[in-house]
């Protein structure tokens, strides 16, 4: 969205408005850019690590209340973000709180899945 783009990645913002072609493919070159994005998804690979170890030793409910009250102060986060680092931060406590969750909840479907056959 324009106003995001312009409050907090202003290059990519000019470099938006002074592109006219409709390929959209690889069409920022800025490393900030790509840490915002990729920041979640690393953080949620690494956190599903550590919740498998949590989860066993806390148990699955533990863990899913962790991995909630992370994911919702990575929300917190972003809604007041004011500057680069504080969206980075908390897309990574976004990224944890989803590591959390996929972790504890893909087993659940599986089972599911496998109980119904």
């Amino acid at each position: 969205m324009a106003p995001f783009l312009e409050k907090f990645f202003g290059s990519v913002y000019h470099q938006e408005q002074q592109d006219h072609s409709t390929n959209q493919y690889c069409k920022f070159n800025s490393a900030l850019l790509t840490i915002f994005t990729s920041s979640l998804y690393l953080a949620a690979l690494v956190a599903s690590f550590f919740a498998s170890w949590i989860t066993r030793r806390f148990g699955r409910r533990i863990s899913m209340i962790a991995g909630g009250v992370v994911f919702l102060g990575g929300a917190i986060l972003n809604a007041s973000a004011v500057h680069i680092a504080m969206l980075i931060i908390g897309r990574i406590l976004l990224g944890i709180g989803v590591g959390f969750a996929s972790q504890n909840l893909w087993p659940k479907g599986v089972l599911a899945e496998y109980r119904e056959r």
